[in-house]
């Protein structure tokens, strides 16, 4: 029952996807929606998967300069194995907030900030537990440093001198000292300081009064007098009997000079209004971050006046009201919600029935057989072949799935509890990674958070592109040449993305097809006379051809005749083409279309 109860504060886990790893937020309010549903306004981590990389080579960088300063276990007394698990447990703090329904929750976990004296190994020992330093903006892609971070150690202890012994001079700069204000063994009494205060309380209200911006701040007596009961008064009146040695008379002289009474004001009176709105807005926002306050709200404020502003902010009555509004508003909404176990099955589940094999990834035709464990793949993270329960992980393509235990590791921490091959070439850089492509393509599936299927896999670890090309048909090829006038390739490969008009070409073609089959073929070369080729011919005798004749028998079919390719060592003076082809008796010239074919007679 207590499992399954969320309070407001509470780490949890969040499933906004059945195949990618949880979501890690922080409740920061539970709501009530009109419909009855519970939401919760969360606050945003981030995991190193969810970053670029340049972001991630400034987070190992911080990491490195902690490890330099620090006097617990380093980053290189870890094994493989650990360091790429601790990189699961390191989360990235953002100042976004979202909202998202109650129902989506998985789970709790422990986030904590990164502790300089605790071991990296306290983080990898304990279930759920995740660390960060570092505070990530998702709208301008940084990272910065935490505030908020504990200073403990021997950095920030202070550094005692030791003591000065009698007539020894002491060498310190005293102007960097502390300067002392009040002496507690003065010559006035009590009642006597008391009444100097009271006249120095009467000379802010009457200066007050005098000053214009101030009558229009305290319109009323009783206003300006409270102003002039602040602390600021108090302490000038203090400083100033001890500069005069406690001596009354001089001490109000002072108070009352030439000029008129002294006024002094604080933050609270030196901030106009608008001012004091924007920081209860910044403050609202970022909380007690004063540098963020600074930054984004009042830049044109020192970090010191908004502090002591903040401080004397908390003793006004605003102050008062704003935390009793804030009490009533908390006391109508949630404190804390029950969610039931999530029972539902996931759908990357590999399901099989009556011990037929069941499809990875939903892909047709590609089956295993998870009974059979050398017939069923391995798990991608821990190698493993059986588990009462596998689960479909990465693309579709590539066929892979994991086991019921890697897969809940996958669901809280975000990665595979085994270093890929990707993992092991950045820790010991091989030949093959010199490669830019192989390279490229490696960063790219890190990003994603897929890691490159391990050597145990059938398949290769890189996914190759699908060649293609443009097989252009012959019609296409002779079109080209009857419609030039119409296509005009020339202007179309100028303007690559307006459409031809294949309409027109196509009736443009069907017209020149017509007029060609109507139409008896024109050849280039005038026809010699008979007389020139009989005595050419007798000149040059052709050859008769080598004819294979067998017998036929009952073991051997009958061979059909073969013929020898011509000798066309002599060119003839008709041109490459022989007296048949040439004159188109063989009937292979039909539209224009001619195919380069010999002919040889043999006497049968």
């Amino acid at each position: 029952m207590a499992a399954n109860m969320y309070r407001v504060g509470d780490y949890v886990y969040f499933e906004n996807s059945s195949s990618n790893p949880y979501l890690i937020r922080r409740i920061e309010e539970l709501n009530k929606t009109a419909t009855g549903n519970v939401e919760a306004k969360v606050v945003c981590f981030y995991r190193r998967r969810d970053i670029s990389n340049t972001l991630i080579m400034l987070a190992d960088k911080h990491a490195k300069e902690i490890e330099e300063e620090s006097e617990t276990t380093v980053e290189a007394d870890l094994t493989d194995k650990q360091k790429h698990q601790l990189k699961h447990r390191e989360l990235f703090l953002s100042r976004q907030y979202e909202s998202l329904p109650a129902t989506h929750i998985r789970g709790k976990c422990s986030v904590a900030l990164l502790n300089e004296t605790e071991s990296v190994l306290s983080y990898l020992d304990k279930e759920d537990t995740f660390f960060y330093s570092l505070v990530y903006d998702p709208s301008v892609k940084t990272l910065l440093a935490d505030k908020g971070e504990i200073r403990v150690g021997p950095r920030y202890q202070a550094d005692i001198p030791e003591m000065l012994l009698e007539g020894e001079s002491d060498e310190r700069e005293q102007s960097k000292l502390e300067v002392k204000v009040w002496d507690p063994d003065s010559p006035l009494t009590d009642r006597q300081i008391d009444q100097f205060l009271v006249v120095a309380r009467a000379v802010g209200t009457f200066a007050r009064a005098l000053d214009c911006s101030s009558s229009v701040r305290q319109p009323s007596l009783h206003m300006s007098a409270a102003a002039a009961s602040r602390d600021i008064t108090l302490f000038h009146a203090m400083d100033t009997l001890y500069r005069h040695s406690y001596d009354l008379s001089s001490a109000i002289s002072v108070l009352v000079p030439l000029g008129g009474p002294v006024l002094c004001r604080d933050e609270m009176e030196e901030w106009s209004a608008s001012e004091a709105s924007l920081f209860e807005e910044a403050l609202e926002k970022y909380g007690k971050d004063f540098n963020d306050i600074r930054q984004d709200f009042l830049p044109w404020k020192s970090l010191t006046s908004i502090i002591e502003y903040y401080y004397m902010w908390k003793t006004t009555d605003r102050y008062v009201q704003q935390k009793r509004l804030k009490a009533a508003e908390a006391e109508s909404k949630l404190k804390q919600v029950y969610i039931p176990t999530y029972s539902k099955p996931n759908p990357n589940q590999i399901s099989t029935s009556n011990g037929k094999p069941g499809a990875v990834n939903g892909a047709v035709g590609t089956t295993f057989q998870p009974q059979n464990p050398l017939l069923g793949r391995a798990c991608e993270s821990c190698y493993a072949t059986q588990s009462h329960q596998w689960y479909s992980w990465g693309p579709p393509n590539m066929q892979c799935r994991l086991c019921a235990t890697c897969w809940l590791y996958w669901k809280k921490y975000g990665g595979l509890k085994m270093p890929t091959q990707s993992e092991e070439e950045k820790l010991s850089p091989s030949p093959a990674a010199e490669d830019p492509r192989v390279r490229s393509h490696m960063s790219r599936q890190a990003m994603q958070g897929m890691p490159v299927r391990n050597t145990g896999s059938p398949k290769s670890a890189v996914k190759t592109r699908q060649a293609f090309f443009l097989h252009t048909t012959y019609f296409t090829k002779f079109a080209r040449q009857v419609c030039k006038n119409t296509l005009r390739l020339r202007q179309a490969a100028r303007r690559p993305f307006v459409p031809i008009n294949y309409a027109a070409i196509r009736a443009e073609y069907a017209d020149r097809h017509a007029e060609l089959s109507g139409s008896p073929l024109k050849s280039k070369s005038t026809r010699k006379p008979l007389a020139c080729i009989i005595g050419y011919l007798e000149i040059h005798p052709s050859k008769k051809p080598n004819v294979i004749r067998s017998t036929p028998s009952l073991q051997t079919p009958t061979t059909k005749r073969m013929l020898t390719t011509p000798n066309h060592t002599s060119l003839s003076i008709l041109g490459k083409r022989n007296y048949s082809h040439h004159n188109g008796l063989d009937g292979t010239c039909l539209l224009g279309i001619s195919k380069k074919c010999h002919l040889v007679a043999f006497p049968l």
